[in-house]
């Protein structure tokens, strides 16, 4: 089924700022009208599918890198856990833990995102108490976690407020967010999406955590869905080493400012036009290709790209929810794992690029050995 076609409140261009409210709002990156990304038209379904403007500005106040337009509604996720989500989600959790010097004792709240995991079970093989997704109480805890949650909500600043008053006096509020810095410096711009209208950086958190009350004591990377940060903020604290140089950083690469992303669409424009290119070439030699993968970056990638089933009839997920339906604003199927093992691919695209390793290895494992790899972004390679 098909979206409504946009009007209103959802098509509307924003005023104001997410996270300051400022109206300073500067124009980045305009990707035109593409299909909301989580929605998975039956793969019989003609189309057109409805698109809704998709576009970035910054606030030249605060630096929050934001959608320009409020989106369509989010439809219910379809997508899986990867085992590198799952991995993570076990280290990441200790080093939290760790860094938050919680008690055995310590009582957490743990808000999770359906696109970024959970880390309640690998806090409770720890010996923690985590309760998940509970913001209509009045309890406080030692730890507040927002697992790629409030990335989600058109209003950041009253998301964060919710979460904060969830927070002990003397409690730690921990989050994490894919980083707009790498976002920035690899032109990582198929993670754009309807629905997730803020890009932050640790300039644009630490002045949403000033706003509330809130200092950012401590800050680290963690290379996953293309390079994340967990910020920890507290009402009291001295900042680490590490937050000051994650701030310098962002300052080298231009991500406070407009200016700095003055060549992101041209960047943008190349991936597409050299994935677009590759493929052609494929299908003049007439060789089978197909894709894995059918994500929120497939979505954007493909579509920004103008790639469609003429160059990628097929892609396979993991996902049982997403098989027999195809990639919106595409006529190009999804298919099982073992359907696209089945076809015996000669080149098999790479959609979820950040996981490219585990999906090589998954279809090598499962009879490609023969198959070449293509992973399009940051810049296309082949394995």
């Amino acid at each position: 089924m098909t979206h409504p076609a946009p009007s209103g409140a959802e098509a509307g261009r924003i005023a104001t700022c997410r996270i300051c409210h400022g109206e300073r709002l500067t124009p980045v990156l305009d990707l035109g009208e593409q299909a909301s990304a989580d929605n998975f038209p039956p793969a019989d379904d003609p189309g057109p599918d409805a698109r809704w403007p998709l576009a970035l500005v910054i606030c030249d106040d605060c630096s929050l890198v934001q959608l320009a337009n409020r989106s369509p509604d989010e439809e219910e996720p379809r997508a899986v856990e990867s085992a590198t989500s799952r991995t993570h989600a076990s280290a990441v959790a200790s080093r939290v833990a760790t860094a938050a010097a919680l008690s055995d004792a310590a009582d957490i709240l743990e808000c999770s995102s359906a696109h970024g995991g959970s880390w309640a079970e690998a806090l409770r093989a720890l010996g923690h108490q985590v309760t998940t997704d509970a913001l209509d109480g009045v309890q406080t805890y030692d730890l507040v976690i927002d697992n790629h949650s409030m990335i989600h909500d058109e209003d950041t600043d009253g998301a964060f407020a919710t979460r904060a008053a969830h927070v002990a006096a003397d409690g730690t509020f921990a989050i994490e967010f894919h980083h707009a810095l790498p976002f920035l410096t690899r032109t990582q711009f198929d993670t754009i999406r309807h629905g997730h209208p803020v890009y932050l950086s640790l300039h644009a958190w630490s002045a949403l955590c000033a706003r509330h009350g809130f200092v950012v004591v401590d800050a680290w990377s963690e290379d996953v869905y293309g390079g994340c940060l967990v910020v920890l903020a507290r009402r009291v604290g001295t900042p680490t080493a590490r937050v000051g140089e994650i701030l310098a950083a962002e300052r080298e690469a231009g991500l406070t400012s407009a200016a700095g992303f003055a060549d992101f669409a041209g960047r943008a424009t190349m991936i597409g036009d050299a994935l677009r290119t590759y493929l052609q070439g494929a299908a003049a030699r007439g060789e089978r290709v197909a894709a894995y993968g059918a994500g929120s970056k497939a979505a954007l990638l493909l579509g920004a790209s103008g790639i469609d089933a003429d160059l990628l009839p097929v892609t396979a997920d993991l996902a049982p929810a997403k098989h027999g339906r195809r990639i919106p604003g595409t006529q190009i199927a999804i298919l099982s794992p073992d359907a696209l093992v089945a076809r015996r691919p000669q080149q098999v695209v790479i959609l979820l690029w950040d996981l490219a390793d585990e999906v090589v290895t998954q279809l090598r494992d499962a009879g490609l050995t023969e198959t070449r790899f293509v992973v399009p972004a940051p810049q296309l390679r082949v394995i």
